[in-house]
């Protein structure tokens, strides 16, 4: 049985951070795309979830997956999806090892760089190294930024394990992270590409908040999702690089067709990919909610 992660008890908790660092699923609807900024943020069009939120019209261009610059499209935003959180969130909702499972508490949780483990944990995540970038943007307002917001992240590592979870990494917490957004509606997290284990294409979780004070525990959540990733991207690394050596098979015997999350269209949570295994990757994502 898997073990929960062993918590510092000098942890402060997320006052501590920011006084450091200041369902059933509706019907999958069609999506379009919205690229804000130079920075390249594509709004890929809905692939399902809660009611229709179309307010804005934009015009995007985006970035495939071998780093070229895409066409320029118009749309408006849609909501994204609700999905499962998983068996491995980490956010106080379930247990591991007996004891309640809650990142979200730990001092050092607000941070970008979500490589290494905190709070007294010592472990780092190996792997190519990847910047991803969402933007939280009001379906309900015209697709305007939301900042001041919190989006927490996770995600397994180059072997398919979680933190907090799996055996061998039940005493690390990396690969876990909160950022609030800023003016611009944005957030940024270092990571590494996540690997493929057994049963799910390549994928990340976030939890969105309604600001880093509330992201203490699951029970404050307005939305849940998951992020999917170019096919073709993962494929790359994972045959590149021996950490990811057992996701070479996983990701051969899965599709989007037969993921259970993502079968019924990924268009709106499909990241925009550029980079390369030697240089690392950077994805971008925006994510609308009706706020």
């Amino acid at each position: 049985m898997h073990k929960a992660a062993s918590h510092d008890s000098h942890d402060h908790g997320l006052a501590h951070d920011l006084a450091r660092l200041q369902s059933q699923q509706a019907q999958r609807r069609r999506a379009l795309g919205l690229l804000a900024g130079a920075g390249g943020l594509m709004l890929l069009g809905c692939g399902g979830g809660g009611s229709e939120d179309s307010t804005a019209t934009t015009t995007s261009s985006g970035t495939t997956s071998s780093g070229t610059t895409s066409g320029t499209t118009t749309g408006s935003c849609s909501v994204i999806p609700e999905e499962t959180a998983g068996p491995y969130p980490g956010d106080g909702s379930n247990s591991a090892g007996g004891g309640i499972a809650n990142a979200l508490t730990l001092s050092g949780i607000v941070r970008s760089d979500i490589r290494a483990s905190i709070a007294g944990a010592s472990g780092t995540a190996s792997g190519v190294p990847l910047t991803l970038t969402l933007k939280l943007v009001n379906t309900s307002s015209s697709c305007a930024d939301l900042a001041g917001y919190a989006i927490y992240l996770w995600h397994c590592d180059a072997e398919g394990r979680y933190s907090m979870y799996s055996s061998g990494i039940t005493a690390e917490n990396y690969l876990r992270g909160v950022q609030e957004t800023g003016s611009d509606g944005t957030v940024s997290f270092t990571t590494i590409v996540p690997g493929c284990y057994a049963g799910r294409m390549p994928h990340m979780h976030f939890e969105v908040f309604r600001s880093v004070n509330s992201a203490s525990a699951y029970s404050n959540k307005l939305k849940t999702s998951q992020i999917a990733f170019p096919t073709e991207v993962c494929s790359s690394v994972y045959n590149s690089v021996a950490a990811y050596s057992a996701s070479i098979r996983n990701l051969a015997a899965i599709s989007f067709a037969s993921d259970n999350v993502f079968s019924d269209g990924v268009s709106t949570q499909l990241a925009t990919m550029g980079g390369s295994v030697a240089a690392g990757y950077s994805a971008s994502l925006s994510v609308g909610i009706a706020a």
